[in-house]
């Protein structure tokens, strides 16, 4: 293997930038992960890792006491008791003796993919142990987010006694007071940031509670919900339920903690990390009908990652609650019908395209807004448009994030009432600002955790809306970027962009929130070709010193600085810097670089 360089000296931050780039065409300093790599050797050795392993769990901090269990993580040393989380027991027994006694429980599930997956986890785990369950999925646009009390009398009225709901309703007080005036009893299973003030219901699972001091924040909410079948399997267990009747493997249900935790953007820390990873092992197995459909409709023939559930299968399955049927995921999830899935799939690969095309043309729209009145370099970026598909504005909020690297809110307006999504950067905190803005009589509602939040706000109160957040942001926006960096876990020449490096890195997976994909520094690479593709991509040629090409790619960067670099550097030398990864088509395997970034050689 090619030797990785690693740069660094007293401190990640204050050593000398990697291939000396202390400004890229991005506008970012290249700085090492690692500040000390002897930290990392010493991991390798001990554990006799390839140094590049050594190095990169050395710079996500992993301790040497953690290496096993980070290398190789089982949920049998993991998985916590459920009952240390507050309200778990009372919880499991209410939903134990529901299905002994044959009562009918329903699921209030959200309309993304976390909510989707949670409520199709608990339907599978109740109807394999016999409990009769009805499920109900908001419409976006005529119920909005979260709990409200026309559904949850209509849950009652259809013969439920019990609602569980996932993944919402950590602040929904006034449905669920009149749901209990109707003496409907409710469980809540979420995960987002709560107030001291909890709504009225028969129990609260929420690892965010105020008063909750279990090590688990940081879980999805199909994490949570996985958790509370855990408990209430234990439960149903020592109630006699499985004399004569055949005990559920709760294990084979973990595509879907999976696949909710991986496109909920979660930390893959703590418990997180073995969930995913034997999840990702179970949907590779093609049990769930509904996944191996979407995975053939997606052509998904490689063996799935984090990027495939967050990139391919995830937005399909969203494309459903944002401009289509609100209930089509959970019914993918659930089908044991072949010839089902394979239309369910279908048709929501069908809605994201058109979900696609709503988002070029919005987002074109937004930019045009954002330029037009010079807010670019505002500490926090606002777009709102009557008439905008209020299922897109999320992904919007994303791409101006991204693009202005600035905490962004995008809402869309009718008949005066706004419905708002808003994304942030590490060190923002916009859940907790949206809470806040509610608290202070700005919005109807509104909630979220520190990378992403959902409101929805009177027209006439948006400025107002705006101004506070401005005020309440700036201060940590400037801390956050003031100075923008890049980090890398090494340097390497482009002939070291091999196999061997990307299958060793992936010992390291899975990647996401809180274990970064190991991002590399190619230096001196030509661009021996670079032109547009898809959907405003910057597809590359590059080629090292000794001939060798590689193929690179560089997404949603056409109209950006990065994407004007690539395409007029033709022909010249440039630093790069990005992910590899291999690209699988039909019978062939080579290894890409994803480009993040790129920097001029000085």
């Amino acid at each position: 293997m090619p030797p990785i360089v690693t740069e660094g000296t007293a401190s990640a931050a204050s050593g000398p930038a990697v291939l000396g780039v202390e400004r890229s065409v991005s506008g970012k300093r290249w700085r090492a992960r690692l500040a000390d790599e002897r930290i990392g050797l010493s991991l390798a050795q001990r554990f006799d890792l390839p140094e590049v392993v050594g190095r990169v769990l050395a710079a996500r901090g992993i301790a040497p006491e953690e290496a096993e269990s980070f290398l190789n993580p089982t949920l049998r040393e993991a998985l916590p008791d459920p009952s240390h989380l507050l309200d778990m027991d009372r919880a499991a027994a209410r939903l134990a003796e529901a299905v002994m006694a044959d009562q009918a429980i329903a699921v209030f599930g959200d309309y993304d993919v976390d909510g989707a997956t949670s409520a199709a986890l608990l339907q599978r785990f109740l109807g394999a142990v016999g409990a009769r369950t009805l499920v109900h999925i908001p419409d976006r646009a005529r119920e909005g987010y979260g709990p409200n009390a026309p559904a949850l009398l209509t849950l009652g009225e259809q013969g439920a006694r019990v609602i569980v709901t996932v993944d919402c309703g950590v602040s929904a007080f006034d449905p669920l007071a009149r749901a209990a005036e109707a003496g409907l009893e409710v469980i809540f299973v979420d995960l987002h940031i709560a107030e001291a003030r909890l709504p009225r219901a028969h129990a609260v699972i929420n690892p965010n509670r105020l008063d909750e001091s279990s090590p688990h924040r940081q879980l999805a909410a199909v994490g949570v919900t996985f958790l509370l079948v855990v408990a209430v399997n234990r439960r149903l267990r020592q109630l006699g339920r499985y004399q004569g009747r055949t005990e559920p493997d709760l294990l084979q249900w973990l595509d879907l903690v999976a696949l909710g935790t991986v496109c909920d953007v979660v930390p893959l820390t703590g418990l997180n990390r073995p969930l995913v990873t034997q999840g990702l092992k179970v949907i590779a197995g093609r049990g769930n009908l509904g996944l191996a459909a979407l995975a053939d409709v997606a052509g998904l023939d490689a063996r799935p990652g984090t990027y495939h559930a967050g990139f391919i299968l995830g937005p399909r399955i969203n494309a459903g609650g944002r401009v289509g049927e609100s209930n089509l995921g959970v019914r993918l999830l659930t089908t044991g019908d072949a010839d089902e899935a394979a239309s369910l799939a279908a048709r929501l690969d069908m809605l994201n395209k058109q979900r696609q095309a709503i988002e070029a043309e919005m987002l074109d729209a937004a930019l045009t807004q954002v330029e037009g009145r010079d807010a670019s370099g505002s500490p926090v970026i606002l777009a709102a448009g009557a008439g905008w598909h209020e299922g897109v504005i999320g992904i919007i909020a994303s791409r101006l994030k991204e693009r202005y690297d600035r905490p962004a809110l995008v809402a869309a307006f009718k008949d005066g009432v706004g419905k708002a999504s808003c994304r942030s950067i590490p060190g923002v905190d916009i859940g907790g600002a949206v809470t806040a803005a509610r608290q202070a009589g700005l919005l109807i509602n509104g909630g979220g955790h520190p990378m992403a939040a959902g409101l929805t706000v009177e027209e006439d109160k948006f400025p107002a809306l705006g101004q506070f957040l401005l005020e309440r942001l700036a201060p940590d926006v400037a801390r956050a970027t003031e100075t923008a960096s890049l980090g890398c876990d090494g340097a390497l020449a482009t002939e070291g962009a091999t196999h061997e490096l990307v299958e060793t890195l992936e010992r390291l997976a899975p990647f996401g929130a809180g274990n970064a994909e190991p991002r590399f520094a190619l230096s001196n690479a030509r661009i021996v070709r670079a032109d547009v593709v898809g959907r405003g991509h910057v597809r590359c040629i590059l080629a090292g010193a000794t001939g060798g090409r590689l193929k690179a790619i560089a997404f949603r960067s056409v109209d950006a600085p990065l994407g004007h670099a690539l395409l007029a550097g033709q022909d010249s030398l440039m630093h790069l810097a990005g992910h590899l990864r291999l690209d699988r088509w039909r019978d062939r395997e080579d290894v890409q670089l994803v480009i993040h970034d790129a920097a001029h050689p000085s």
